[in-house]
């Protein structure tokens, strides 16, 4: 059977994604979905909820949180023109109005994808007309997608930006400093925006269903928290996707039924509902099967419990991290690039996101899940722990006392010590254990519980044969039944 394209492992969601941007469903008969600003009811709810003030915008407090640094520009009236870099829906073109309404600025917005250089002589045209002596009002000129532009387009707008005839805000979803020339870049300021967390997404729609003059609030919509932090977790990060999500389970809804229920949000998702709720038994029962099938090393179940906690809108930084914790604690020094798989599978879950972070964390389960096992971390440390617990703080060894002054190298400090990379293979034949002197006698692997599987197995031979054979170490064979394994 042939393989799918990885574009059509996520076809569902791609379509999902690109109906938030059209213009919406229309309203339910019988129902006044409310106005925005100007007084349109058949606006989507994605923009009859834009911000209206700087407050109202959800996210971005490291830009526009008080003292930060994109709001005391706006405060103090010295915003330069700027380069707005971020995820789709996370309030680039909303920035970019509210920056025009504070300084009284006409607004002038430009698709990149459509417009050319006539366009922009247009815009310049009217700006230089409405400005007239310099007495008019000042114009903005907002450039959706500006990475689009090819350079003849942004050369056109540098002597304008220059000039100061027309204040550029550009929107990008792409890293600017590959796409955008470096004249442009020189006058302006990029700011990097941020995929809104879920628990922002989540918040926004629950300010969408009660807002009577702009969201759903007169149609009294009940909805439980745990299913609006599903309807955030699909959305991405991207608040245009998560109210488009929103108001399309909305206008599902028979008439007569005011309670938003997983059918209804399943249907706007075009897809199953999926039993799990996040901060009940069976997000622990789920959670609890995907470690099991790991440490099991069974793949298969593995891999069905990922796909189960993402589909039902488990946020994919927690299965990220469960990754990064079960690599050290289950795996170990078994295969140490677990541990490396499973921080890069985390690094790129949080820079990419899903539906694709879904291929970076397919590959960590399936990989952790087939390497060879070993608790060796949590069984050493454990045995460590319990005894310093026992034995208490006991001096360190003269031996491997650093001997920093003439004093202490008088008392003794460093005597005796022999430095490994002086012997062959970097190992003393004749260590003596560097514990304090009352645990050395204890018997080598007593504290460090090295496994008897891959790579620690073959590293604690490899020592053992150096040492001259000496008195085998233990490995988990050998202390399996000590209860401080847990």
């Amino acid at each position: 059977m042939a393989r799918p394209r990885a574009p059509e492992l996520f076809d569902d969601r791609s379509t999902a994604a690109a109906s938030a941007d059209d213009a919406g469903p229309g309203p339910r008969p019988g129902h006044d979905r409310g106005t925005n600003a100007a007084g349109d009811s058949f606006a989507p709810l994605a923009e009859r909820m834009r911000p209206r003030t700087l407050d109202e915008v959800v996210g971005q407090r490291h830009l526009l949180g008080p003292g930060r640094v994109l709001r005391r520009a706006i405060e103090t009236d010295r915003i330069p023109s700027l380069i707005l870099w971020g995820p789709p829906g996370t309030g680039k073109t909303t920035i970019a109005r509210l920056l025009a309404a504070h300084r009284g600025a006409a607004f002038e917005t430009l698709s990149a994808t459509g417009a050319g250089v006539k366009d922009i002589r247009e815009v310049v045209e009217r700006a230089r007309v409405r400005r007239g002596g310099g007495i008019g009002p000042a114009t903005l000129l907002f450039v959706d997608e500006i990475h689009r532009f090819n350079r003849a387009q942004q050369d056109a707008l540098l002597p304008h930006v220059e000039a100061g005839l027309c204040r550029l805000v550009g929107a990008t979803t792409e890293n600017p400093s590959f796409e955008v020339n470096a004249a442009l870049l020189s006058r302006a300021r990029v700011f990097a925006l941020q995929s809104l967390s879920i628990d922002e997404l989540a918040g926004l729609l629950r300010r969408a269903l009660e807002d009577r003059e702009r969201g759903l609030g007169q149609l009294g919509l009940v909805a439980d928290d745990d299913l609006l932090r599903a309807l955030a977790a699909h959305a991405d990060g991207d608040a245009r996707r998560a109210l488009s999500d929103l108001e399309t389970a909305v206008d599902l809804l028979p008439d007569g039924v005011t309670t938003l229920s997983p059918a209804h949000v399943a249907d706007a998702l075009g897809r199953k509902a999926l039993r799990y709720d996040k901060a009940g038994e069976e997000h622990y029962n789920v959670v609890s099967a995907f470690i099991k099938s790991m440490r099991a090393s069974d793949p298969d179940a593995a891999v069905y419990w990922l796909v189960r906690m993402l589909e039902s809108g488990e946020d994919p930084m927690f299965v990220a991290r469960r990754l990064v914790i079960f690599a050290a604690e289950d795996v170990g020094n078994a295969e140490p690039q677990a541990l490396v798989l499973a921080q890069a599978a985390a690094a790129a879950t949080h820079l990419v996101g899903l539906p694709e972070a879904a291929l970076h964390l397919t590959q960590a389960t399936l990989m952790l899940a087939l390497a060879p096992k070993s608790n060796a971390a949590l069984a050493s440390y454990a045995a460590a722990r319990k005894e310093v617990a026992r034995s208490g703080a006991l001096p360190v060894p003269m031996s491997v006392r650093n001997a920093v002054t003439a004093m202490m190298k008088a008392a003794g400090y460093g005597v005796g010590y022999r430095y490994p990379h002086d012997f062959d293979g970097g190992v003393d034949s004749e260590h003596r254990s560097f514990l304090p002197e009352p645990l050395q006698a204890l018997r080598p692997g007593t504290l460090a519980r090295v496994g008897a599987l891959g790579w620690e197995a073959q590293a604690l031979a490899r020592l053992h044969a150096a040492r001259g054979g000496g008195s085998t170490p233990a490995t988990r064979e050998d202390t399996r039944d000590d209860p401080s394994e847990g």
